[in-house]
């Protein structure tokens, strides 16, 4: 009965994360022009390899952050071409930094990212 339940808060806090991951992507203050790139992947666990959803993912230095779905995954678009860290955050992991993601102009980069429980 534990179980249930906890699988349960946890099912319910993903989705209301998943939710204010889409409404925060689509408010953003400058449109995107067709010189921009997109970051998709997904996050997993390192030692079960399992998908870890509500996972905080940012863009070091930029406002855009958004929060892995059920099955680990992300996207981010819109992005202007550079070099990036993204900062990767949950509860009982170890914050993970991912350095130097290069991005293109129309470039869709895809990372896969384990973290490391603490």
């Amino acid at each position: 009965m534990k179980n249930i339940l906890k699988i349960s808060a946890i099912a319910f806090f993903a989705l209301v994360l998943n939710t204010l991951s889409f409404a925060e992507g689509n408010n953003t203050t400058t449109p995107p022009s067709s010189a921009t790139a997109a970051l998709t992947g997904k996050v997993l666990d390192n030692i079960t390899g399992e998908t870890l959803a509500g996972v905080a993912v940012a863009i070091e230095g930029t406002e855009l952050q958004v929060y892995t779905d059920l099955d680990g995954n992300f996207s981010i678009s819109g992005i202007e071409p550079g070099t990036y860290n993204l900062v990767l955050s949950m509860i009982s992991y170890k914050n993970s930094l991912v350095e130097n993601v290069q991005l293109e102009a129309n470039d869709k980069e895809v990372l896969d990212i384990k973290l490391d429980n603490k």
